[in-house]
């Protein structure tokens, strides 16, 4: 049976950030309470990763790694983005990393963000994604 939340994370190949990424959401989603979550993750140097990157429509590859929230449409059998509730808001935990259009994270590499994306904003998004 479909986990209920997929998350697709953008990576690439030999990036630092990028495994750091992927093992906080893997230590996250191992979890009990995190169980209806489950974590697809992107090469962007293969064609697949490319696909489902620019699928997601909003990310910016100079942002990588990244990652997006999809949710079990039952009627279709696929998943769906999650839409970002409240696009162009503050967000006092996220700052910049929030996407704008769909529920998700990109490093913000500028002084604020130090080019990581902590525990706390990747929680913080997946809780959104429950509302």
């Amino acid at each position: 049976m479909a986990k209920h939340y997929r998350v697709l994370v953008f990576g690439k190949k030999d990036c630092a950030k990028c495994k750091q990424l992927n093992q906080r959401l893997d230590d996250l989603l191992a979890l009990p309470d995190w169980a209806e979550f489950e974590k697809c993750y992107y090469e962007l140097g293969s064609t697949e990763g490319l696909v489902a990157f620019c699928k997601a429509e909003c990310i910016n590859p100079q942002r990588i790694p990244a990652f997006v929230v999809t949710r079990f449409n039952e009627s279709t059998g696929t998943y769906d983005f999650v839409p970002n509730p409240a696009p162009g808001a503050a967000d006092p935990i996220c700052k910049t990393a929030k996407l704008y259009q769909h529920l998700g994270l990109q490093t913000d590499y500028t002084g604020a963000g130090q080019g990581v994306l902590p525990p706390k904003m990747i929680e913080a998004v997946l809780q959104q994604a429950r509302v």
